[in-house]
């Protein structure tokens, strides 16, 4: 039996170091007797020499500890020898409570009383960074929201580039077919996680999310402001903020990493660290999954290509499947948003001949998505319950569905319980709540913020 899982007194930022030679990062952290190293590769290339760099890495040191921190999820988070200041030890804090509120939840773990310590950063800044004006980098899985960023942002962008993180030494399909069809370059890094993690169930470390997304941002950072690059374009939309489940007066999101408020506190961050000159931006915040959705039907070139199950992910190849499942959460959230926009045989071809709609057995899980069961909604990267709605009333009027058991049955559901609480699709299907994209990126229907 491995030992009981505890949590520690502290865990500790023990450092990081840079080898421009190499092109290499190394981040060190400790808790619980445990030391662990995790390494990015950037390669050689670009300006290591650049003050900025260093400021970059320092914020994706600071990111990247959650992953250790999780093991032994300590009282006291100590920052080391790495100065910051109260406002960044504040939005930390937030980060690792917010952030690990899902691993918190299944943990049975109580985060509130985490405390984040560190020397105080006195330095003034001096922003001496100077990127070239539209020169994007756009962290690229392969999902339909990625590849709707790619398309817009290649319209205007003078050199647009996406980033790939990768484990070393090896590559995701589910991302390289649809990196192949945008003919953009790629800027990669190898990611390693420490050892370690691999032995966490004999080790008796706490397991369970991450907010990972955060982790990709700052590691994206670092290889733009390597490429003298003038931003990082995220793709996370409008319902990304809102909570998978609320519990004892406490929102808990499984995409917290992709919310407005990490993407508010991160970009204040990296500003106050880097300068101004450098944004950090999600092009989506104010659309809809169902925008997105419709937007991605027009591109024909991916549809063969793209690939959201998370089956596809998986960091050992052995575990990886070389296709959609069809049948998790992710399948048929997929399924469901395209399925207003998109023909049923396209869908079905996607799919593999296995559309989640055409399945009879995942009536709970559509019934879960859309809000008309008593079980926690999945915590996944999935739409809210107003896009679902929305996407079935829209997709069960299509000519193609009318004789869709399954899709049918749930409209009719979804009728006899409506509320006034979600938003319907022709709002969804225009600009929602507010952005923070500049100017010089905005699509003309956004130069005027909503707030």
């Amino acid at each position: 039996m491995p030992p009981s899982p505890r949590r520690a007194e502290s865990f500790c930022y023990d450092g990081y170091t840079i080898d421009p030679t190499r092109g290499e990062v190394h981040c060190t952290y400790s808790t619980g007797g445990y030391s662990f190293t995790e390494r990015y590769v950037f390669g050689p290339e670009g300006d290591w020499s650049e003050p900025a760099v260093e400021a970059a890495v320092r914020i994706l040191f600071l990111m990247a500890g959650v992953s250790y921190y999780k093991t032994r999820a300590a009282h006291v988070i100590d920052l080391g020898p790495t100065t910051t200041t109260a406002e960044e030890r504040s939005f930390l804090r937030q980060y690792f409570v917010h952030g690990l509120g899902e691993f918190a939840f299944r943990n049975a773990l109580e985060l509130g009383d985490v405390a984040v310590v560190g020397l105080e950063k006195t330095e003034p800044l001096v922003p001496t960074y100077a990127p070239n004006a539209l020169r994007p980098l756009i962290p690229f899985g392969g999902g339909i929201d990625s590849i709707v960023t790619v398309s817009a942002l290649r319209q205007g962008a003078s050199d647009p580039a996406l980033c790939v993180v990768h484990p070393p030494d090896d590559r995701f399909a589910a991302i390289e077919e649809a990196v192949a069809v945008t003919g953009l370059p790629v800027v990669r890094i190898a990611r390693e996680i420490d050892p370690l993690l691999r032995r966490s169930e004999k080790l008796g470390f706490l397991n369970g999310h991450v907010p990972i997304t955060a982790v990709i941002t700052a590691a994206s950072l670092v290889a733009a402001v390597l490429n003298r690059r003038d931003a990082v374009v995220l793709s996370n939309e409008w319902s990304a903020s809102a909570p998978t489940l609320e519990r004892d007066g406490r929102a808990i999101n499984h995409q917290w990493s992709k919310s407005a408020e990490f993407e508010e506190g991160f970009a204040h961050m990296v500003g106050a660290s880097l300068g101004p000159q450098i944004s950090v931006f999600s092009y989506l915040r104010s659309r809809s999954e169902l925008w997105v959705a419709q937007q991605f039907a027009q591109l024909k070139e991916y549809h063969g290509v793209f690939w959201s199950c998370n089956r596809a992910f998986h960091q050992d190849p052995a575990d990886r499947l070389g296709e959609w499942c069809g049948t998790c959460d992710k399948c048929c959230f997929i399924d469901l948003i395209l399925s207003p926009f998109m023909k049923a045989d396209d869908l079905g071809r996607i799919f593999g001949g296995r559309e989640p709609l055409d399945n009879a057995q995942l009536e709970g899980r559509f019934v879960t998505l859309l809000g008309l069961a008593p079980e926690i909604r999945p915590f996944e990267c999935v739409g809210d319950v107003g896009e679902c709605r929305a996407a079935v009333e829209l997709a069960a009027t299509r000519p193609d569905r009318q004789g869709a058991v399954l899709l049918q049955s749930l409209r009719a559901a979804v009728g006899a319980t409506p509320s006034s609480d979600f938003p319907g699709a022709t709002e969804l299907l225009s600009p929602i709540g507010s952005h923070s994209i500049p100017d010089r990126y905005a699509p003309p229907d956004l130069l005027v913020r909503a707030h």
